[in-house]
């Protein structure tokens, strides 16, 4: 014989697994300090400063 199951449940705990994933996708995307955000926009800035003045010559525009 079958095992009866109550869709109900089921589609509360298939919408509570998406909540959780998605609430573990925001931590990670806004979960740093704006100190950590900050120092980490800082140094791309830099390194892409120095990594721009190691070029030869200017790109050309078009």
């Amino acid at each position: 014989m079958a095992e009866i199951i109550n869709l109900r449940q089921v589609r509360k705990a298939r919408e509570k697994a998406e909540r959780e994933a998605k609430a573990a996708e925001n931590r990670v995307l806004f979960g740093r300090p704006k100190k950590a955000k900050t120092l980490a926009e800082t140094r791309k800035a830099i390194e892409a400063t120095r990594h721009e003045g190691h070029r030869l010559s200017e790109p050309d525009k078009e």
